[in-house]
């Protein structure tokens, strides 16, 4: 089947095989606020077939500095819902399920993951975060392709040093440390690796030490890492023989 003409330059760089191969992948993303709305934007632009974006907040002004649905006139809206109308948009076959709903140890089973070819985690919260790692690495409920998650990204200013390591190897990263911490603690460890966008950089902030500073060009360059990953899983899957 040919691509759509809006995909030719894709296309060109992809092969046949692999387009319809990207037209019959399915991605769930869970979190769509910094970094998981980027990661959303380049799967949507690249052909993917499938995607269920999760979040429960709604568009706040202090969302604007970084996250793609966020504008002045979208304040108060689903984030979820903004991103759906955004991605029918762009690519009017893409099958989209927008679920404004948390992810949680206690949701987790609703959300059907292993039914998708890939999961991104873009979550916040240590213990939703370190639920869904468990989830997607264990072989009865793990997605059927590969894992991705995005560790902190705030605090951050040199894009270049935002890097890609299996979890267990991610140096110098806060999020990454307190995940450890909490599996060994736990006696509960993933159940296979997986990898990790992640920057070992921290700079001092200037302001409320109550929340955390972020650039968007850093929250972006994370999500679009985040999707690269899939990207490059489907093109190697794809070409592995040529």
């Amino acid at each position: 089947m040919d691509a759509p003409c809006w995909l030719e330059r894709t296309a060109i760089v992809a092969g046949p095989e692999m387009m319809d191969a990207l037209a019959r992948t399915s991605v769930a993303v869970l979190g769509v606020g910094g970094v998981g709305s980027w990661c959303v934007e380049a799967l949507a632009r690249t052909g993917v077939g499938a995607i269920t974006i999760a979040d429960p907040d709604c568009v706040a002004q202090s969302n604007i500095n970084r996250q793609l649905p966020a504008l002045v006139t979208t304040v108060g809206q689903a984030k979820v819902d903004v991103l759906a109308r955004r991605i029918a948009d762009i690519n009017a076959n893409c099958a989209v399920k927008a679920l404004q709903k948390r992810y949680t140890p206690e949701t987790a089973a609703d959300f059907g993951l292993d039914n998708y070819d890939y999961v991104v985690d873009a979550i916040d919260s240590l213990a939703d975060k370190a639920s869904l790692i468990l989830r997607c690495t264990s072989a009865a409920t793990a997605p059927r392709a590969g894992f991705v998650s995005s560790m902190g990204a705030a605090r951050k200013l040199d894009p270049a040093r935002v890097s890609v390591a299996e979890f267990w190897k991610v140096e110098g990263c806060a999020l990454a440390r307190a995940l450890r911490t909490r599996f060994r603690r736990s006696g509960e460890f993933p159940g296979r690796k997986f990898r990790c966008v992640y920057s070992p950089e921290s700079i001092p902030q200037c302001g409320d030490a109550g929340a955390n500073g972020t650039f968007m060009h850093i929250t972006a360059t994370f999500g679009l890492r985040l999707a690269s990953l899939i990207i490059e899983d489907i093109y190697r899957r794809t070409h592995a023989n040529k």
